[in-house]
């Protein structure tokens, strides 16, 4: 049994400051602020205006700021502006990205 955690925050909740959770996150709400953990999952009727600091990021909402992540995963709901930092990248076809991408060792 691990001892994981994920917090959801759902399309009707709101957020002003930085937000941080030491396991999983599932975002489809609007975020004015940073997000912290070790996954972080964007749904499509998300929206961030902030950084994002994780180990893996799934990305599918609106987000108007940085990643930083090992792994980055753009589903073709995504609509991002920002400078991607990371190991591995991928991208859905369809997604909308205004970007810089780089590659970390």
């Amino acid at each position: 049994m691990t001892d994981e955690k994920t917090s959801i925050l759902l399309s009707n909740v709101s957020i002003e400051g930085e937000v941080v959770e030491k396991d999983k996150i599932i975002i489809d709400a609007k975020i004015n602020g940073d997000v912290k953990a070790e996954d972080v999952i964007t749904h499509s009727k998300s929206n961030i205006s902030g950084n994002i600091k994780s180990k893996f990021a799934s990305l599918g909402g609106k987000l108007k700021g940085n990643v930083n992540s090992e792994k980055i995963y753009i589903k073709k709901t995504a609509d991002i502006e920002g400078v991607l930092n990371q190991k591995t990248l991928s991208i859905q076809e369809g997604a909308q990205l205004k970007i810089k991408s780089e590659t970390s060792k």
